[in-house]
């Protein structure tokens, strides 16, 4: 095992990740979970936004979505995707890259009733990813959806969570004279075991 000290030190990329994510909620000013999520269509084109990552769980990284969404189509198409997190507060990033299964179950509705009235109506009333005529019209579907779901309603089923199961965490932190630290942790499976290796800024 390549030798890892300070903020690298550990035996488990879960662990270290959820390390750094909650040293970032307190000096990152605005949403320290926010990712930049890539995958590719059916081309090989890659495609890019911003998500907010949910959750760290013990062998997975989860965020969600509609499952309707431009994103989504991608993923199901090639059941992979890659993230990075980036923090400038704490010049350090995370890049995971990995294999990416659904969450569509009770953790999936558990999130969706932990969030405010509106954000649940909002995933019923918007149709992701798809040509919207105006606001006015989506303020319309808001409505309707509110009249017809009230103010408790079900998580839609286009509607639910990814969990990302990385084959690959690489562990960045900025140095002088762009002398980085990086550590990335591979495996060729999700049922393998890592392999750590410094690599060069």
């Amino acid at each position: 095992m390549v030798e890892r000290t300070g903020i690298f030190a550990g035996e488990d990329p879960f662990v270290i990740a959820r390390q750094w994510l909650e040293e970032a909620r307190v000096s990152e000013p605005a949403d320290p979970n926010a990712i930049a999520l890539a995958s590719v269509d059916a081309t090989g084109f890659p495609n890019v936004r911003m998500v907010l990552l949910k959750e760290i769980e013990p062998a997975a990284f989860v965020f969600y979505t509609n499952y309707e969404s431009v994103k989504a189509q991608e993923i199901e198409q090639s059941g992979k995707a890659a993230f990075v997190l980036h923090w400038k507060s704490l010049a350090r990033q995370i890049r995971v890259r990995g294999v990416v299964s659904r969450e569509n179950g009770q953790i999936a509705d558990a999130y969706y009733r932990s969030r405010s009235l509106k954000s649940r109506l909002g995933a019923w009333a918007s149709r992701q990813s798809q040509p919207l005529s105006s606001r006015a019209a989506l303020m319309a579907q808001v409505a309707k959806v509110t009249a017809q779901h009230g103010a408790n309603p079900e998580r839609p089923p286009f509607w639910g969570g990814y969990r990302i199961e990385p084959l690959e965490i690489e562990f960045w932190s900025d140095g002088a004279f762009r002398l980085h630290d990086r550590f990335r942790w591979s495996r060729n499976a999700v049922s393998e075991s890592w392999d750590v290796a410094r690599l060069s800024p």
